[in-house]
């Protein structure tokens, strides 16, 4: 019998034994991946890079990649033979991880900076040069944590009930570090250039990273013990650099509003307009922030995993294969499928846009019931159910309850909004026309505005700043938190909201 080794394949997560001496163009065809030009390397199609293991570099790999691409790992898997355990990342399969290339005001500094947005799903870190502001490397990746769950409460959960917060706390300081060394490496620097590593995060992320304990978030009232500003040595980390640079990982307000979503306030000078602002951050928990130079409301809303691909029949992230825009010509759907594959799941984007054709077709009535069946089909052989649909209408009705909560404790309507900024990475990818069409967003289009990553824009922000005297905390002091579970009117709003505008 030929002996076996372990073929790890990022970022699904994908484990196999398979016998040593293979080809990896056999193995890797057998589970999806595409060789656009018959496994000759005459194209980049196959690209994988090498994460744990050893590929060896052919001639003709040479000549397709160039010096920075193979010193990074990258390889063709035509060309490869599996000799070892093997971790592989599948270029094809890669899930777009929303990074930050804003132009930014900042006072010079000396020395380097890291900025790291640690989201549940997603991770993105940034190489800054505080003397000119200069992006030098860029590294994202998925949160290792979410073998454990998708979400946040499925992540508290497995801390709390399970007793595995300190597994947990082991596996993102890892690879927090592991990014920040790839970063080094990108940019051919040495540590001891680094003088500060700032990282934003929600709630949750917060608490696990600095091993406060979750599980009072798991329960009402949802408060943290504690979501302050926590300062490090990176020694205190056990991140071994030759240097001792300063960590932080920058404050929430409470409950569900971390640093990530305060950063959006910040960077959009909420806190200093004379108008209205609305900024909305759409995920698992939909955090919300309405204000102005006169005070902040903050909030965050159940709004399930449905915006992330998550509890949806074939739901999947913002990957290869994920169907992740409808558009209608001709009275034709036409999706939309993310990289050169065939379609495998639809994404949160996707899901909203799809369900917004079928309201105007008239297939989906406005209390949400498809009209013939159970499910519908979006592309061969992706399909929406009625379950579907349902956790749409229950995620989009969380957030239109939400912020028109916040609108009404602020004593003001939609009308007097002037701004209404959508963050994260869902935000940047949704349809600002499907969102009003399912209403989620009661706004003109053309106040609605995407933000980008200011989650970790603001961190980047945080490198040049005093980390104690910043305008950021001004903000944080500004902002009210505001439990949204025991307003009054909470039930009957959300009743309301949950059903689908009719067609105008």
């Amino acid at each position: 019998m030929r002996e076996k080794v372990k073929l790890t394949l990022l970022p699904l997560n994908q484990c196999h034994e398979v016998e040593k001496g293979s080809q990896l163009h056999d193995e890797l065809f057998s589970f999806g991946v595409e060789f656009p030009c018959g496994g000759h390397a005459r194209c980049r199609g196959c690209r994988i890079r090498v994460r744990e293991g050893n590929l060896s570099i052919t001639a003709p790999q040479k000549s397709m990649l160039d010096d920075d691409e193979i010193k990074a790992g990258w390889r063709l898997a035509c060309q490869g033979v599996i000799s070892e355990d093997l971790t592989l990342e599948i270029d094809q399969w890669k899930t777009d991880i929303l990074s930050d290339n804003t132009d930014f005001q900042f006072s010079s500094m000396p020395g380097l900076g890291v900025a790291i947005d640690l989201g549940t799903t997603t991770l993105a870190s940034q190489l800054v040069n505080r003397e000119t502001g200069e992006v030098m490397a860029i590294e994202t990746d998925i949160n290792p944590q979410a073998k454990y769950g998708g979400d946040i409460m499925s992540r508290i959960d497995y801390a709390s009930r399970l007793k595995k917060q300190k597994n947990l706390q082991s596996l993102i300081r890892s690879k927090l570090y592991n990014m920040i060394q790839a970063l080094l490496k990108s940019a051919e620097i040495q540590p001891t250039d680094i003088q500060r590593i700032v990282i934003a995060g929600n709630t949750v992320m917060h608490n696990i990273f600095c091993g406060i304990d979750v599980e009072p978030l798991g329960f009402h009232p949802f408060e943290p013990i504690s979501n302050n500003l926590k300062n490090y040595k990176a020694s205190d980390l056990k991140w071994n650099f030759s240097n001792d640079m300063d960590v932080a990982f920058l404050p929430g307000v409470g409950s569900f509003i971390g640093s990530d979503i305060l950063m959006g306030a910040w960077v959009k000078n909420m806190a200093e307009s004379e108008k209205l602002k609305v900024l909305v951050d759409l995920g698992t928990n939909g955090e919300i922030l309405v204000g102005n130079k006169e005070k902040i409301l903050a909030a965050s809303t159940a709004a399930g995993p449905a915006f992330e691909g998550a509890g949806i029949s074939m739901g999947m992230r913002a990957a290869s294969g994920a169907v992740s825009s409808v558009s209608v010509r001709k009275g034709r759907m036409v999706p939309k499928v993310l990289g050169q594959t065939e379609p495998r799941g639809i994404c949160g984007s996707g899901l909203v846009d799809a369900v917004a054709a079928f309201l105007d077709s008239g297939q989906i009535s406005s209390n949400g019931r498809i009209q013939n069946g159970e499910s519908l089909s979006v592309l061969e052989p992706v399909i929406i159910t009625q379950k579907d649909v349902r956790e749409l209408q229950l995620a989009k009705g969380a957030i239109a309850t939400g912020i028109q909560l916040l609108l009404k404790e602020m004593g003001a309507r939609e009308i007097d909004v002037d701004e209404v900024y959508l963050s994260g990475a869902f935000g940047n990818y949704i349809s600002k026309q499907s969102a009003r069409r399912i209403g989620l967003l009661n706004f003109p289009q053309k106040k609605i505005t995407t933000a980008g990553n200011t989650a970790l824009l603001g961190a980047k922000l945080a490198l040049f700043n005093d980390m104690d005297e910043n305008h950021f905390y001004e903000i944080r002091e500004k902002t009210e938190h505001l439990d949204l579970s025991t307003h009054p009117d909470f039930t009957d709003l959300f009743t309301a909201l949950v059903n689908f505008p009719e067609k105008s």
